[in-house]
């Protein structure tokens, strides 16, 4: 009993000092996380404390202070938010928009990555790639510019082209109409984004096993049959994890510069989302705890759909975040 005691005694101390000679191995790492997490603190958690503005009656005037002095008005907000003629119609707009950019957006990079892996001239590849890239470094004012000019009813390029070839008899004011809206910018969205999204998943699928191609190759398997039945199913971890973080996104992701950007009173039916609506009635018209709740209202909505996606993957594939 003695001699399990002084082994035990004896373990935890070699477990002691191989912690503090792994940690001594890797200081300029633990500085560096140090520094990070002191940063994502700052940064991250301490401004947190501006939530309690949903809560109550914000007061400018009264600094920091006002977090913690100001009147507690309970969920008032978010009554009123629910009780606004406005929420529902732009709830609609940013669910709508959401959904087609999973819908569209997501699959798109995807089957782009599975083309350009059965690419075998490594010159050609690169060259597609890198063009591909391109995209997703122009800024969304850049390529708001680029929509202008190409869809301008007075000169635009692609309407002077489609009376040109007479598909149409008069210019479509695509920018300025609602009905457009959605189409305009879910396009734009995969010309912009599709090239470098695709990235993930050309890493995911360098990762496949080559020898399952070639047996599969010995045994007659067609090309589409080896993407089917190899190169989707060996990539389904990663599509099952940017799928739940795509999902997180649902209620307003990263959509709110490109419709803030795109944004005109005779489209603003369809092209308003909560996001913009949170700009607008909180730093515009100066109501800070409105537009905090609002803002709220889709941060808590979109950490219930990541953690319903994520158990939902896992139920059926087992694969999940956490």
């Amino acid at each position: 009993m003695a001699q399990a005691q002084v082994a035990k005694a004896a373990q935890r101390k070699r477990d002691r000092q191989y912690v503090f000679r792994k940690f001594k191995e890797q200081t300029t790492l633990q500085i560096l996380a140090l520094i990070c997490m002191v940063f994502l603190f700052i940064f991250n958690y301490i401004p947190m404390v501006g939530l309690t503005m949903a809560f109550n009656n914000f007061k400018p005037k009264l600094g920091l202070m006002g977090f913690f002095t100001s009147e507690w008005v309970g969920l008032k907000w978010f009554i009123e938010l629910f009780n606004d003629s406005a929420f529902w119609p732009l709830l609609v707009n940013t669910i709508s928009l959401s959904a087609l950019r999973i819908l569209f957006t997501f699959p798109t990079p995807i089957l782009f990555a599975l083309a350009l892996n059965e690419v075998g001239n490594m010159g050609i590849k690169r060259v597609v790639q890198t063009v591909s890239y391109l995209p997703h470094f122009i800024s969304w004012v850049v390529t708001q510019g680029i929509l202008v000019s190409f869809l301008n009813m007075q000169n635009g390029v692609l309407q002077q082209m489609m009376l040109n070839f007479g598909w149409v008899d008069e210019a479509v004011p695509i920018m300025t109409s609602a009905k457009y809206f959605w189409g305009m910018y879910i396009l734009t969205d995969i010309w912009k984004e599709t090239g470098w999204s695709a990235i993930i998943f050309l890493a995911a699928i360098t990762g496949v096993d080559p020898t399952l191609y070639e047996a599969a190759v010995v045994d007659g398997a067609s090309r589409m049959q080896r993407i089917w039945h190899i190169t989707l199913p060996s990539i389904k971890g990663t599509i099952s994890i940017m799928l739940i973080m795509s999902l997180g996104g649902l209620i307003g992701g990263a959509m709110f510069e490109p419709c803030y950007l795109l944004y005109n009173s005779l489209n603003a039916s369809k092209s308003e989302i909560l996001q913009t609506y949170t700009l607008k009635v909180g730093l515009t018209q100066g109501r800070y705890s409105y537009g905090t709740a609002v803002g709220l209202f889709q941060s808590v909505i979109s950490i219930i759909l990541v953690l319903i996606s994520n158990q939902v993957s896992k139920w059926i594939s087992g694969i999940g975040l956490f």
